[in-house]
């Protein structure tokens, strides 16, 4: 069991670095033009497409789910993956990207007191610490600590900003939630393949328009939504999904914080953004959380 711990450990670790890459990927998709709704209906229908063809010639077996069921992947799939997404990017618009990324990441909360009611989970000294280090890595990992001490400058945030920046991550943390529920009762593979179908099919009358398909200009466009779909979607929620099977939910969800970590990082190194000594001590934060919870 504690090997399975370990594992589970890295695996959600892992899935947290893919997720981090993901800017690489959405920023290029909206410089061709494609829409927050139309780049979050690419990553799911690509996504689904590579899960369904592997599960038909490999494990053809878990391709079935009880129509009883639907409902925990309309949680899944649209509840949270599709309803965090939009209110994410309705925040952004609100107020700025620093404060998106810092509202989403009030999910662990949302988990915690969850996981507490329906699963009772304990809630300990441990993880309360690696909770509070985790999410002031994430205030100095966005750079809002810049923009309220450094320069000067503060951040004007509206209540509707709050309110939909908070909602983006009680959405987010729903995947915890209805994942482990899932997982009770299908495979990993069936849980990630049907979670992708049911966000992709429910965003396809706010997609499929024809302007859509013209902005599949190149070989550009059709990479990058490759990359999103499968290296920055799949991959991650293949592990992320697994790694739940051996991990308590509120536990798994902090151990993802690595996600804003890696993003900084992919930022300084690939992007070549300046990184402040704030983004440094956010970045040692994040990893200290990610160490108590496994010592």
């Amino acid at each position: 069991m504690k090997d399975h711990s370990k594992m589970a450990a890295a695996f959600i670790v892992i899935a947290g670095c893919f997720w981090g890459i993901i800017g690489l990927f959405s920023s290029r998709l909206a410089g061709s033009g494609f829409s927050s709704p139309e780049i979050t209906f690419i990553r799911n229908t690509v996504a689904s497409v590579g899960m369904l063809t592997y599960l038909f010639f490999f494990k053809k077996d878990q391709i079935k789910i009880h129509l009883k069921d639907l409902w925990i992947f309309f949680g899944t799939g649209v509840v949270s993956i599709v309803f965090f997404n939009v209110m994410y990017f309705i925040t952004i618009e609100l107020a700025t990207l620093s404060v998106a990324a810092i509202l989403l990441y009030t999910a662990p909360c949302f988990v915690m007191i969850m996981s507490v009611l329906f699963f009772h989970e304990s809630f300990t000294k441990k993880k309360a610490l690696a909770l509070l280090l985790a999410f002031s890595g994430c205030v100095f990992t966005t750079g809002i600590v810049d923009s309220l001490f450094g320069s000067g400058a503060g951040v004007h945030v509206t209540g509707l900003g709050i309110l939909t920046g908070i909602a983006s991550g009680f959405g987010y943390a729903l995947y915890s939630i209805f994942g482990n529920v899932a997982l009770k009762k299908y495979s990993t593979e069936t849980v990630t393949t049907w979670t992708f179908i049911v966000a992709a099919l429910f965003l396809v009358p706010f997609c499929l328009r024809g302007s859509f398909l013209i902005k599949f200009t190149g070989v550009k466009e059709i990479g990058n939504a490759l990359g999103i779909g499968i290296i920055a979607t799949l991959c991650p929620f293949i592990f992320y999904t697994e790694g739940l099977k051996y991990t308590e939910p509120g536990k798994a969800s902090i151990m993802a914080f690595v996600e804003p970590m890696v993003a900084c990082l992919v930022s300084f190194l690939i992007l070549h953004e300046p990184m402040s000594l704030t983004g440094i001590v956010g970045i040692i934060l994040i990893f200290l959380s990610v160490v108590i919870l496994n010592v």
